[in-house]
This record gives C-alpha cells, structure tokens and sequence, in this order.
C-alpha cells in the first residue's frame, strides 16, 4: 500500500493525526473534565475509547459513508446542528453540576467517549479532510486502506490526547471545595461551547 511504503507521505499522515487529535476541540475538553473528576489512571478507559471511536469513524468515512453525506447537503446540515445541540446540551448539564453529581453528566469510560465521537463535528471534519488529503483509489483496495488510516489515527492520537487528561487531572489538588468545581464545570462547558459553535460555523 502506498501510504505504508511512501516515508514523505507517512510521515504527513501521522503529522496531520497528531495535529488534529491534540487541538482543543468537544472531546479534548470533556477529556479534561473527566481528568480532573477521577485521575489519569481512571480516566484511561475514557481516553481510550475517545480515540478508538475516532478511528472507527475515520474507518468508516473512508470506506464512503462520508462521500454520501457530503453529497446530501440536506443531511450534512442536520448532522451538524443535531451533533451542535447534543453538544450544547451536554455543556448545560456539565455547567449546572453539583459537586457530587457531575460524575454522570458527560460521556465517560470507554463506550461513552466512542459514542461521543458520532456527534461531535470536529470528528466528522478530521475523517473528510483525512480521506480528502490522503485516500489514493489507485494504492490498494479501500477497505485496506481505510483500515491502516483507522489504525495508524487511533495510536497517534492516544498520546496526543493524553495531555488533555492529564491536565484535567493535575487541576484534582486544587478542586477540593465545591465552588472549585463549579467554576473547573462553567469553564469545561464554556470551551465545548466555543468550540462546538467554531466547528459548526466551519464549511466541510
């Protein structure tokens, strides 16, 4: 296959992974959240299943799914107000936690941060630019192809996610009052927000 024998062209992939996966963006700031909620250690499941439902979506993007929505302009708008709403009520109830309760108010463990992906924008965008840059139909079959981008995205963004975690967890020491986690809450749904409200306003 072309991507895994051209060097230059690896390596611009893992670049791109790299860049994509560390930006701020909806599931690095619930990343952080869960981070500063339980820790690294317990927040592992969380981290990977944030990035193996990104490479799942990647998989299946470039095996056509996502040539279909483009070609459906109608449906590219729904997914991504639908997606924005979730998103928007998401930060809602993540800013109106209490101190004891915020545990069950975002995603978290490993199912919920892969089906997280399915509606964050940012997700859909990488997997379309991803297969827009890189795909060459003419490099293999596509299912193969599709599978190394899923595999080589999913093991580049692990440590470029990490850091998000690890930050939301280095905040713990200082959230020991309530209203310190009220305050890391409003902050945490503020950045989904923006960031929600960036990548919705951003044409595919």
């Amino acid at each position: 296959m072309e991507l895994m024998h051209n060097p230059g062209q690896l390596i611009a992939f893992v670049t791109f992974a790299a860049v994509v996966a560390g930006t701020p963006g909806p599931s690095n700031a619930l990343l952080t959240a869960i981070g500063a909620r339980v820790g690294v250690r317990s927040g592992l499941v969380s981290l990977l299943g944030q990035v193996i439902g990104m490479g799942a979506m990647l998989f299946v993007v470039a095996l056509g799914v996502g040539r279909v929505i483009l070609a459906h302009p109608l449906a590219l708008q729904i997914l991504k107000w639908c997606g924005a709403a979730m998103l928007c009520w998401m930060a809602w109830r993540i800013a109106t936690a209490g101190p004891t309760e915020d545990a069950a108010k975002a995603p978290a463990g490993f199912l919920g941060m892969a089906g997280f992906q399915w509606v964050n924008p940012k997700g859909w965008l990488v997997s379309v630019a991803a297969i827009a840059i890189f795909l060459d139909k003419n490099a293999g079959g596509l299912p193969a192809q599709a599978a190394v981008f899923s595999i080589l995205f999913a093991l580049v963004a692990l440590p470029s996610c990490l850091p998000w975690l690890a930050f939301g967890a280095a905040l713990q020491h200082h959230l020991r009052t309530p209203r310190a986690r009220r305050v890391l809450n409003g902050v945490m749904a503020s950045l989904l927000v923006a960031s929600t409200m960036l990548l919705v306003w951003t044409r595919f």
